[in-house]
């Protein structure tokens, strides 16, 4: 049985999450972490560990850090489990509908860029035949003569 150590140091959480001492401290600035300290150095609990694991995953989901300070709140304030997941679901429902906006936009946005490049290729097409059509006419004249 694998076991926690109860405190953690800012390079302990940094390697464990793959991320900079200096994002550790933003969180904290943020207020989304309060480690204690020992003289100059920070000490993690476990409480703090699943609070920055919670601000990592809030920010991979596309949170503001206000959504990513209320969801933590509620992980320290919440009795009611039910309640606290039906807050969260709301909160992955609402992020995941303006993504499926924001898809639906660029793809429009794709569509239209699509057009005007199809539309430039022709006009491109039109000059260069016109351009081909004009030496060979010339090039007739020049014959003649």
């Amino acid at each position: 049985m694998d076991k926690q150590p109860a405190t953690f140091s800012i390079s302990d959480l940094a390697r464990e999450f793959g991320i900079t001492p200096r994002t550790i401290r933003f969180y904290e600035d943020q207020g989304l972490i309060s480690p204690r300290r020992e003289g100059r150095n920070r000490i993690f609990t476990r409480r703090d560990r699943t609070r920055l694991k919670l601000a990592l995953r809030g920010k991979r989901l596309g949170f503001s850090l206000a959504e990513i300070g209320y969801l933590i709140g509620m992980y320290d304030t919440a009795r009611d489990k039910n309640a606290q997941l039906t807050e969260l679901l709301n909160g992955l429902g609402q992020r995941k509908a303006a993504l499926v906006q924001q898809r639906e936009d660029i793809e429009a946005v794709l569509q239209e860029v699509s057009a005007f490049e199809l539309q430039c290729q022709e006009l491109l097409s039109a000059r260069e035949a016109r351009k081909a059509s004009d030496a060979a006419g010339s090039s007739t004249a020049n014959d003649a003569v």
